[in-house]
């Protein structure tokens, strides 16, 4: 069975961190692509190892990603 979930990342001083914000598993890598990969490696293993109420509790079914506009002082 296939699930697609969120990654979110973002460069923070030399490395790149990777969030999936519907479990909050997080994972990092040098480059875009190797955080991408370390994140689905940290899910995967997450799902062979976690048991079904470790699953259900931790799963978001509903994340919103937006943006919103401040005034800065």
């Amino acid at each position: 069975m296939k699930q697609k979930l969120t990654a979110i990342i973002e460069r923070e001083d030399n490395m790149y961190v990777a969030l999936c914000p519907e479990l909050d598993i997080a994972s990092q890598g040098e480059n875009i692509e190797s955080a991408r990969n370390n994140l689905k490696e940290a899910i995967e293993l997450f799902f062979e190892t976690a048991s079904p109420e470790e699953i259900k509790e931790r799963f978001h079914e509903e994340v919103y990603i937006t943006q919103v506009e401040v005034a800065v002082v």
